[in-house]
């Protein structure tokens, strides 16, 4: 009987992203995502000019953040964003639209 080479199943630099909060900056869009571990992922939007609206970098945090999601948890989320508190900053809650499969490569639920 040969047996199958079990593959050890690499940890995703970062957790599952649970929210994002994006700011309008003299030197462009900037993003913090906030992920399950309580961990927290900081960066500028890339490929969004500094003069470009706020929603078009809305719509491009939150497909960074679905892409993200995709790539490293093969799960597919959205992000629902909060009115504003301020006029430069917006909170999104990501929510998870289909859960990422299990060890066998089927989805659960």
């Amino acid at each position: 009987m040969v047996r199958r080479k079990r593959e050890k199943r690499k940890r995703p630099p970062f957790g599952m992203p649970t929210g994002i909060i994006l700011l309008a900056t003299a030197e462009g869009w900037r993003h913090s995502v906030c992920t399950a571990e309580g961990g927290m992922l900081c960066g500028a939007l890339p490929d969004v000019p500094i003069h470009a609206g706020p929603a078009d970098a809305r719509d491009a945090a939150a497909a960074m953040v679905a892409g993200l999601a995709r790539d490293f948890h093969r799960a597919h989320v959205e992000v629902a964003w909060d009115p504003p508190r301020e006029p430069w900053s917006w909170t999104g809650r990501v929510s998870l639209v289909s859960p990422p499969p299990d060890a066998c490569g089927e989805t659960a639920g």
